[in-house]
């Protein structure tokens, strides 16, 4: 069984074009995201998946791996889907290939066990996903904060940008808000069936590949982690966020 590793990146982002490159304290954001995805030590691969040149080019400058793409991917999954097929881990039923997307400048390495343990430990998991608890109002209203709605068991019932789960009373620990962080894990297999499944209403409707997940009929688990200082970057308006949340976490 392989671990391997996927960071899919693009220039073309339609709210924030050329933002794996664009700087965060005087480093591109990929660099953030690879090198602290490096820390986690039991990667079999770990490689940049991209369909544009000038970010192949800079991952060679700083020794990371690359693969080319296609460019007609919309949905990181589908880019990373695509990877690993050209990494052959689609003809191996135990491999577990992991998106790092390459947003999520503020992750840590000790994510990736929480999220890998589940497909280790129980053979009907076939995708996790990084469920992160809600710790503001402010976050749980923020429609670029996708939102989890999980059962008892663990496994995703619906991933939304609105305000969910709803409270009467309005937001509070309590309601055990969670929200996706962008870290997912798939058995090879389910990864490559989840690319050969069309993109579905509620996946274009929410903006969001888990719904695709959940409209094949497969069961996505979450992989609990309590909330820490990590904003995705989503706007030119996040960097400040995460250059002041870096700060704090070097002094500390």
């Amino acid at each position: 069984m392989r671990t391997i590793g996927i960071v899919p990146a693009r220039m073309a982002a339609s709210r924030f074009p050329g933002k794996p490159l664009y700087p965060i304290n005087g480093k591109p954001m990929l660099q953030h995201v690879f090198e602290r995805a490096s820390m986690y030590e039991c990667w079999d691969e770990l490689v940049v998946a991209t369909c544009d040149d000038v970010i192949a080019e800079f991952a060679k400058t700083k020794g990371y791996p690359v693969l080319m793409t296609g460019s007609h991917h919309v949905r990181a999954l589908d880019r990373v889907a695509e990877a690993a097929e050209l990494l052959g881990a689609d003809s191996a039923a135990d491999d577990i290939v992991v998106c790092v997307q390459a947003d999520e400048p503020l992750l840590t390495a000790d994510m990736f066990p929480a999220l890998i343990e589940p497909l280790v430990s129980r053979v009907d998991v076939q995708a996790t996903v990084l469920a992160m608890q809600i710790a503001d109002e402010d976050q749980w209203r923020n429609p670029d904060t996708v939102k989890i709605i999980a059962n008892a068991a663990g496994e995703v019932l619906y991933t939304s940008r609105a305000a969910v789960p709803y409270s009467k009373g309005g937001f509070s620990p309590e309601i055990a808000a969670r929200r996706i962080f962008g870290l997912f894990a798939f058995r090879a297999p389910a990864l490559k069936a989840f690319t050969e499944f069309e993109e579905t209403r509620l996946e274009n409707l929410e903006a969001c590949d888990s719904n695709r997940i959940l409209d094949m009929g497969f069961r996505q688990h979450i992989a609990p982690f309590p909330a820490v200082p990590a904003f995705s970057v989503d706007s030119p308006e996040d960097v400040v966020l995460v250059e002041a949340a870096l700060r704090e976490r070097d002094q500390t």
